[in-house]
């Protein structure tokens, strides 16, 4: 038994979601169909990390079993395969009891705004024209980094059996017209980057105080926090792993 490990980006405004929806068009889907195609038996593959529709990924992992080695170059073979909204970027072989999810170190999102309208921005961003504080934006994600357990910034009927996620960056940046929030942990719970982006931007606004942003992260309380803002600007841009766990293939032209 060989296990292979993908690592995929995709565009979000093109599925309903990564993670299998029945028939619904979603990247699991995508994926699984063209191993199936390409490998002519039904293959199943896992990920590292669910998203949301709309929701942007330039690094998502997933690992699948096949019995032998395939003798033929699969990243061209997925790709030629694969809808145009997805793409395999690199190929790797792990051990047979390597998990893309489990055995994920630390996971980074990137949440991108822009305030000046821009039809190249439209679906890859979102559009914010409200004036925001960006000093309070630096406090709010400066505050993020003492807490570790973030219930307040879980959607409800999530299946998590823990709330606690250690945060080892969480900052904003500006990046020519954009406001970018970069934030990087072990895990995070469903909804969590948008609740962060969406509680720190009524900060920003004026219309929460630092202290009440203290508040809402105690509470534990997801009815206090603000999800409101589209998945279209959200990226998962990095999942990382232990040195070694990953070996690259490169097929011979």
């Amino acid at each position: 038994m060989q296990r292979y490990v993908l690592e995929v980006m995709y565009d979000g405004t093109k599925f309903h979601g990564s993670q299998l929806q029945g028939t619904q068009t979603t990247v699991q889907l995508a994926i699984n169909d063209a191993l199936t195609t390409i490998f002519r038996i039904p293959i199943l593959s896992y990920g590292a990390s669910r998203t949301d529709e709309g929701v942007h990924a330039l690094c998502n992992i997933y690992h699948f079993d096949v019995e032998e080695a395939p003798k033929f170059d699969l990243l061209y073979r997925c790709n030629a395969i694969l809808p145009h909204g997805v793409s395999i970027k690199n190929v790797y072989l792990a051990a047979n009891d390597f998990n893309a999810r489990f055995d994920a170190v630390s996971r980074k999102y990137r949440y991108r705004i822009y305030a000046r309208k821009n039809p190249f921005l439209h679906e890859r961003a979102l559009f914010f024209p409200l004036p925001l504080q960006e000093d309070v934006l630096h406090q709010t994600a400066a505050i993020i980094m003492e807490y570790t357990r973030f219930e307040s910034f879980c959607k409800r009927n999530s299946q998590s059996s823990t709330f606690n996620c250690t945060i080892m960056e969480s900052r904003w940046e500006r990046n020519g017209e954009e406001l970018q929030y970069i934030v990087r942990g072990n895990r995070f719970l469903r909804g969590m980057v948008r609740g962060l982006v969406g509680t720190q931007l009524q900060v920003a606004r004026g219309k929460m105080t630092i202290e009440e942003f203290r508040s809402v992260i105690e509470a534990q309380d997801c009815t206090k926090a603000y999800f409101d803002v589209t998945g279209n600007g959200l990226y998962l841009e990095e999942i990382a792993y232990k040195e070694g766990v990953l070996t690259p293939v490169i097929w011979k032209k």
